[in-house]
C-alpha cells in the first residue's frame, strides 16, 4: 500500500461540510467533485478494512447528484471496492438495498435543504450508521491526510434497479389487507416521493391515490421539500380538502420522513404519529423498549408507560437513533422532525413505512383521522422555531438566564432543555446542517406557547 499524500483540505474547513451524521454544502462551494471521489475513495478504504467488498449508492433528483454518484463510485473503485449505482432512490430505498444485500451503502441527497445544497449519507453493511463516533472522524482525517493508496486492481461499477423488491418488502411489513378504503393525497414535492409513492402506494386496492408534484424536479419549483416548514404543506392541505381525502401524506426531498394532515386539511404532529406507530408496536411486542428523541412531546414517554412500554430518552440525529435502537433491542425509534426507525427495517428510518402504518391504522377503524388523532395530542406544541445566530453559546446561555426564575431543572444531552414550573419545557440546539438555533416549546395551553416563544426570541434574536 502507497502512503498517502496530505491534501490542501484542512479540519477547519471540512467542518462546514461535515456534519455530525452526514457530509452535505452548498455545490460548488462547500461540495464538489474532487470532494467527493476522495470521499468515496476513504469510505471504500474505510469499509474494506471491515471486510467488505461492493458498495451501493443511490442518488436523488438534484441536477449535481448523478455527476457526485459517479465521482464517489470513482473513489470506491479506486480501492479495490465494487460499486453498484441504483440510480434514482430514495433514502430509505438505499437503506433497504444495504440491509437486504448487506453491504455498505452511500446516498447523494440533502434532504430538505434547498436546492444549491446537495450532500451524501453513509451506511454500513445492514444499513447500519456512519456518523462522526462510528466512521466520519476517520474519513476526515484521511480527506485531509491523504487517503492510503491501493495497491490492487480496481473494483468495477455496476447497476441494480431495487424498486420493486423494496415496495414488495415493505408491504410485508404492514400488509393493508383488510382496511376500509381510503381516499389518500401524496405531495413528493418534486422530489423522491413521486418514484416510490406509486410503487408502494399506488398498488394498494383499498386506497385511491391523488398525486400532486410528482414529477422529479431537484430545483423544487413548487415548494421547498422540506414539510416541516408549514408553508410547504399549504398545497397539501388545500388539494386534501378539494378531492375529499381521508389523510395527506407530504414526503422530504429524499422521502425519508413523512408528514400527514387529516381529512379536514389540519397537520397531525409528528409526536402523535410517534404515539400511534408505538401503540401498534407494543400491541405485537408486550414490554417492548421505545426510542424518542427529546424534542418529541411528553405524551410519547407517557404513552409508553401507559401501555407497559419502556421510553428510552435520546438526543437528535439519525446516526444516533439507530445507534440507540441497537443498543437497546428498541422495536420503534421516532423524532419530533418525522425521522421514523423500525426494528424490522434494520433499525433505519423510512417514511414510506410509517405512511403505511398511518393507513393501516385508520383504515382499521371507522373514524375520521381528526377524531382519531386526538387520542396521541395532550400538549400544545410550537413547533420547531429557527433563527440565524452568530453567537449560538452565548445566545443559548442568555435565553437559559432569562428563564432562571421559572426553572425546575436543564439538562444538556442536546442543546438545552428547560423544565419550567408549570409542565412546560423548552429545549434550544444548534442546527448540525445550517447555521441556527432550533427552538421547541411544549406547553399545556396555546397561550402559554407564545408567551414562552415570544420571551425566548426576544432574547436568541436581540
Amino acid at each position: 500500500m502507497t502512503s498517502p499524500t496530505p491534501s490542501s483540505r484542512t479540519r477547519e474547513s471540512l467542518s462546514t461540510v461535515v456534519k455530525a451524521y452526514d457530509v452535505r454544502g452548498v455545490v460548488g462551494e462547500g461540495i464538489d467533485a474532487d470532494l467527493v471521489r476522495d470521499t468515496g475513495a476513504a469510505f471504500g478504504h474505510l469499509m474494506r478494512g471491515e471486510g467488505a467488498t461492493t458498495v451501493v449508492i443511490g442518488h436523488d433528483m438534484r441536477p449535481s447528484s448523478p455527476d457526485f454518484s459517479a465521482a464517489f463510485a470513482a473513489g470506491v473503485t479506486s480501492q479495490g471496492l465494487d460499486a453498484v449505482e441504483l440510480g434514482l432512490t430514495s433514502t430509505d430505498e438505499l437503506y433497504y438495498a444495504a440491509g437486504s444485500l448487506n453491504c455498505p451503502g452511500a446516498m447523494f441527497t440533502a434532504s430538505h435543504n434547498p436546492a444549491k445544497y446537495n450532500g451524501i449519507k453513509m451506511c454500513r453493511s445492514g444499513a447500519r450508521p456512519v456518523g462522526q463516533d462510528t466512521g466520519l472522524s476517520e474519513i476526515v482525517d484521511m480527506l485531509v491526510d491523504g487517503v492510503p493508496a491501493f495497491d490492487g486492481e480496481p473494483g468495477t461499477v455496476g447497476s441494480r434497479d431495487v424498486l420493486t423488491d423494496y415496495a414488495d418488502y415493505l408491504k410485508t411489513l404492514v400488509p393493508l389487507d383488510g382496511i376500509r378504503p381510503l381516499t389518500v393525497t401524496v405531495d413528493a414535492g418534486n422530489g423522491m416521493g413521486g418514484l416510490t409513492a406509486p410503487a408502494v402506494l399506488g398498488t394498494e386496492s383499498a386506497l385511491t391515490l391523488h398525486d400532486l408534484f410528482f414529477e422529479l424536479d431537484g430545483t423544487f419549483p413548487n415548494h421547498e421539500a422540506n414539510p416541516l416548514d408549514p408553508k410547504n404543506i399549504v398545497d397539501l392541505q388545500k388539494f386534501t380538502v378539494e378531492k375529499g381525502a381521508d389523510i395527506g401524506v407530504a414526503f422530504d426531498g429524499d422521502a425519508d420522513r413523512c408528514f400527514i394532515v387529516d381529512e379536514k386539511g389540519d397537520a397531525v404532529s409528528p409526536s402523535a404519529i410517534c404515539c400511534m406507530i408505538a401503540e401498534r408496536y407494543l400491541a405485537q411486542n408486550p414490554g417492548a423498549t421505545i426510542i424518542h428523541n427529546l424534542i418529541t412531546s411528553k405524551a410519547v414517554p407517557e404513552l409508553v408507560t401507559e401501555l407497559g412500554g419502556k421510553p428510552v430518552r435520546t438526543r437528535v440525529g439519525h446516526s444516533f437513533i439507530k445507534a440507540q435502537m441497537a443498543e437497546e433491542r428498541a422495536v420503534f425509534g421516532g423524532e419530533h422532525s418525522a425521522h421514523y426507525y423500525f426494528s424490522d427495517f434494520y433499525n433505519a428510518d423510512s417514511g414510506m413505512i410509517a405512511a403505511l402504518h398511518v393507513l393501516a391504522t385508520l383504515g382499521a377503524q371507522d373514524r375520521p383521522l381528526s377524531e382519531l388523532k386526538q387520542a396521541y395530542s395532550r400538549y400544545e406544541a410550537s413547533g420547531e422555531i429557527n433563527s440565524e445566530v452568530a453567537d449560538q453559546a452565548g445566545r443559548t446561555a442568555a435565553v437559559v438566564e432569562a428563564f432562571a426564575d421559572e426553572t425546575t431543572s436543564t439538562d444538556e444531552l442536546d442543546g438545552v432543555t428547560v423544565e419550567l414550573t408549570d409542565g412546560s419545557w423548552f429545549n434550544i440546539r444548534a442546527s448540525n446542517t445550517e447555521p441556527l438555533l432550533r427552538l421547541n416549546v411544549e406547553a399545556p395551553t396555546r397561550e402559554r406557547i407564545t408567551e414562552i416563544v415570544d420571551k425566548a426570541l426576544s432574547v436568541i434574536r436581540a
